[in-house]
């Protein structure tokens, strides 16, 4: 009898799982369309149309300068998918590019947009290279103040002042010493002509520099002694500005004629001659750098260049922005700085044997 029933139990149970699954077979297909969403089949030509849809936008054959009037030989059209591209993003229709200008350099094979050329030219590209807050100012260089000519636009260099001190006459402004003069008293005339109204200034110009009296120990007598040569100016060096950053080396003006003379108009880059080098001018060295400084480093520059303050760049790092401060340096400095004895006056010295020059050496050695 208990064998019976647990046969009968486990019947039921295989019955009961298979109603189960009968059941869920059945919900799955009636109801399949909503848990599985139906994709546009591979067939489909409006499905196929819209993903191989192409469209035409406008890029640069070649690399064309700022500035510089497009034409249809620097311009082409490419396609590409419509559904990628957002309406007023790039140029569909090259006529509406053609004629227009460049407001930087585009590279070759670049999609223009409008951000990227002008109907005529909008103030200058340098302006658009300065940080807000910022300024440009361009400041006279030499090879030997410009680090042999190594900078280029987006380098940053330390300026260093230099000045030459004096001390002059606080109501004359005038530099020391100043000269002395004998004054003529006015007196009476003869019979002939009348009297003197006017005294009479008599000096000796350089010769007659102002001295100072000084006790002589040997002959215990006052001496006036003179200079016996100009004041000699006293020289400070100090970093004036940290992390200028170079906006360009040369004259712009030179740049701007060399595109006019050249690219007016954008033309198809012609394939290079092979030519020699003889007969091509050296290239000029630049005379001036433009710096991007803050407004007020900007006063204090024009202000020492009107004064004949000297100026020199360092060259830093690429990505060293860190603010380092530095001492003055003066002849004391330099003195105690780097332990540098003032030399004793000594009974003898040195005998200059007049060595050859290195070039005179050089020259010796030649065959």
């Amino acid at each position: 009898m208990a064998a019976g029933r647990r046969r009968s139990s486990g019947l039921l149970i295989i019955l009961l799982a298979i109603l189960i699954i009968v059941g869920l077979g059945a919900a799955y297909f009636m109801f399949r369309n909503q848990l599985t969403p139906q994709q546009p089949a591979a067939t489909d030509p409006a499905a196929l149309d819209m993903q191989q849809a192409m469209v035409n936008i406008v890029i640069t054959t070649q690399y064309i300068p700022r500035g510089t009037q497009l034409t249809a030989e620097v311009l082409t059209t490419v396609p590409y998918p419509q559904k990628d591209l957002v309406e007023g993003t790039f140029f569909t229709d090259i006529t509406a590019v053609i004629g227009k200008q460049a407001k930087y350099d585009l590279d070759a094979r670049l999609p223009l947009t409008s951000s990227l050329i002008a109907d005529t030219q909008v103030g200058s590209y340098a302006a658009f290279q300065i940080p807000k807050g910022m300024v440009a100012i361009s400041i006279p260089i030499s090879h030997l103040s410009a680090i042999s000519y190594a900078p280029q636009e987006g380098d940053h260099v330390n300026i260093i002042v230099s000045l030459s001190l004096v001390d002059v006459d606080p109501a004359f402004q005038t530099r020391l010493p100043n000269y002395t003069a004998s004054v003529i008293a006015p007196g009476p005339g003869d019979e002939d002509s009348p009297a003197t109204r006017s005294a009479t200034i008599v000096s000796g110009g350089e010769g007659s520099a102002q001295g100072r009296v000084e006790l002589d120990g040997t002959l215990n007598e006052a001496l006036y002694v003179v200079p016996s040569e100009d004041q000699r100016p006293r020289t400070v060096s100090q970093t004036l500005v940290q992390n200028a950053i170079v906006l360009h080396l040369g004259n712009y003006l030179d740049d701007k004629q060399e595109d006019n003379n050249n690219l007016a108009v954008a033309e198809p880059t012609p394939v290079p001659e092979t030519t020699g080098d003889e007969g091509e001018a050296a290239p000029e060295d630049p005379q001036e750098i433009t710096l991007v400084v803050s407004p007020q480093d900007a006063v204090t520059l024009n202000y020492l260049m009107q004064v004949g303050g000297k100026l020199s760049l360092v060259l830093r790092s690429a990505g060293d922005n860190e603010q380092i401060k530095t001492e003055a340096v003066t002849l004391q400095f330099l003195m105690d700085q780097y332990a540098i004895p003032s030399p004793a006056k000594l009974p003898y010295a040195l005998e200059n044997n007049d060595l050859p020059s290195e070039d005179a050496i050089m020259q010796n050695t030649q065959p």
